[in-house]
């Protein structure tokens, strides 16, 4: 067993952003981004300070591209596509025209000039309430911190590049795209941050790199030291500093058996997905790149329940060109078939804005221009994307789901606009799948209202949890002030979801899950028990929850649910539900 430190243990909670548990000697990074000394020079200095600025900015243009090429090779163009915005934010001409001004006019280093025009930026994004222009600020030290470096010709600033050798827990107030792109499984088994949000670069690079990761610890321990011991809880979002030797061997041993069950679960693998008493459901998978399709074929998932899009427009425009979206869904689609692929068309808007809306930030986004809105305000875009669907349906089963939707006009200008787009390809020539499902996203409350109506208009719902809890509770699950009242289990949203679900039914359409919720293992017994159809989930908690589902019956499920009629508070709904679930399968419960 690794000898503990004779220190007293500390526990932080933050938010879990890529799963699993590991632990081992810390490395607590440094500052980004820091000052560099406010250095005058003579006129005669300028010239040479430019030269010296045009080298750093060649240098770290090539360190990124390098970057890029990297994480492209290792796992696709689509996450080395972060770094183009990089190059953009290298080059950009009102800043470096600002830099340049300062340095001859006010006879200051190139160093300190450039740092104080960055600095103003990043300190103006992080004023803004918006979280993803907040998280832009991360790219923009990303940048700055590698050309400061290059200008300084030595690498001051401690990075991950400069870790020492066997690290294995990193430790910082934030870390870069680029930062986490240098991590591999060789020298960094979890890392922790005190800022960041499930949305970010970092997070995504985290669950790409499956390397388990806490975000919004809010401060690392002033007494933390580099080497001391550390565990990552990358499913609960804890971070345990200076672990007793109680307290590692109990997560030694949790991490024994979470290996033993893992090994013990391939045996459900071509298996169907199916309840004890023989209810049969259907166990897809949530992707956002073309790359993770490897792992849902090797977690047997059935299907891609959710395949987000919005990466296509977060980048450079030539992103979104047709041909460039229908060859990513033809190998979706080629890859699924026979299950299938359920795309998502654009859910842009909220906490993800396109790049060219970026300077116009909406009062209030989330109940803004999103979703099926922006997409049919933008009919010609929508088109595009929906002709790159219908044409890779020719390849392999595909479906089509509008997401935000919040009335039965909404449906009905999203069918016109694919009918249009049907009339297009036909006129063309083109094959594609004439008879495409088309299903909604369930995840505002009028929708659930109207959900008989909506039901006439498609083939199949799909409830958004991320979204009904929110809108339903009136909750930001990221505002550290009310995140405690985003509850899965609240009443309400249990009775919006019974509601979509029974209105599915009644009018013989198929009724899935596609939000986070769906993968909670403690809530199982409830979408069991509400006869939902599908869950979509990460893939790596298909065959835990094909696990889960095996060990339960329909039927006492069902008897859960209408007992949960008669309870009005999410915490004893909430106790209820585990109650069931530890029962059934008490080994999947960590």
């Amino acid at each position: 067993m690794i000898e503990t430190a004779k220190k007293t243990e500390t526990r932080l909670d933050g938010i879990g952003v890529s799963p699993g548990v590991s632990w081992g000697p810390a490395d607590i990074l440094g500052k980004s981004l820091e000052e560099p000394e406010n250095v005058a020079i003579s006129r005669t200095q300028v010239e040479e300070e430019k030269a010296r600025l045009s080298l750093a900015l060649v240098a770290t243009r090539d360190q990124i591209i390098e970057l890029q090429q990297e994480i492209a090779d290792a796992e696709g163009e689509n996450h080395a596509g972060i770094f183009d915005a990089h190059l953009l934010l290298l080059e950009d001409s009102t800043v470096l025209n600002e830099v340049l001004r300062i340095c001859e006019t006010q006879l200051k280093s190139i160093d300190w000039a450039y740092f104080s025009v960055v600095k103003r930026y990043i300190d103006s994004l992080r004023k803004i309430s918006d979280p993803y222009l907040r998280e832009r600020a991360v790219d923009i030290e990303d940048v700055a911190k590698r050309l400061l470096k290059n200008l300084r010709w030595s690498a001051e600033n401690k990075d991950v590049g400069s870790m020492s050798e066997g690290t294995e827990i990193v430790l910082a107030h934030n870390l870069t795209p680029s930062d986490t792109v240098t991590m591999t499984r060789a020298n960094v088994r979890g890392f922790a941050t005190e800022v960041g949000s499930s949305t970010s670069h970092t997070a995504i690079m985290a669950r790409s790199l499956n390397i388990p990761a806490v975000v919004a610890l809010h401060r690392i321990p002033d007494d933390l030291r580099v080497g001391d011991l550390v565990i990552i809880d990358g499913y609960h979002g804890t971070v345990i500093f200076n672990p007793t030797e109680e307290t590692l061997r109990e997560y030694e041993e949790l991490s024994r058996r979470d290996d033993a069950l893992v090994e013990s679960l391939q045996t459900l693998k071509g298996k169907p997905t199916v309840t004890a008493d023989g209810k049969v459901m259907t166990l897809s998978a949530n992707i956002e790149f073309v790359e993770e399709l490897r792992e849902v074929a090797s977690q047997d998932a059935e299907g891609i329940g959710l395949y987000r899009t919005e990466f296509f427009y977060l980048r450079e425009k030539k992103e979104r060109e047709e041909e460039n979206q229908f060859e990513n869904y033809r190998k979706v689609a080629e890859a699924t078939d026979p299950h299938g692929v359920i795309v998502r068309t654009l859910d842009i808007g909220g906490d993800k804005l396109l790049p060219e809306l970026v300077e116009h930030p909406e009062p209030n986004p989330f109940l803004g221009w999103r979703g099926i809105r922006l997409s049919l305000d933008r009919s010609h875009e929508f088109r595009i994307q929906l002709r790159a669907i219908l044409r890779a349906s020719a390849f392999g089963k595909t479906r089509i789901m509008f997401p935000f939707i919040s009335s039965v006009e909404e449906i009905q200008r999203a069918k016109d606009q694919l009918e249009i787009t049907k009339r297009e390809l036909e006129a063309e020539g083109i094959a594609f799948d004439r008879d495409i499902e088309v299903g909604a996203m369930i995840e505002i409350p009028s929708a659930v209202m109207i959900a008989d109506h909506l039901a006439k208009e498609v083939d199949f719902f799909s409830i958004g949890t991320n979204d009904l809890i929110q809108y339903t509770t009136a909750v930001d699950r990221v505002n550290d002030r009310v995140a405690h009242l985003y509850e899965p289990t609240h009443p309400a949203v249990i009775a919006m979801i019974r509601e979509t679900v029974e209105a599915a039914h009644r009018n013989q359409i198929w009724c899935g899950i596609c939000g986070e919720a769906a993968g909670y293992l403690s809530l199982m017994p409830v979408w069991v028990g509400l006869g939902v159809d599908e869950l979509s989930v990460g893939s790596s908690q298909v065959l835990r929850m094909r696990w889960a589902i095996s060990k339960l019956k329909e039927s006492s499920c069902r008897e859960l649910v209408e007992k949960l009629k008669g309870i009005g508070t999410a915490g004893e709904i909430r106790r209820l539900c585990e109650e069931v679930a530890d029962q059934a399968y008490p080994e999947l419960l960590l």
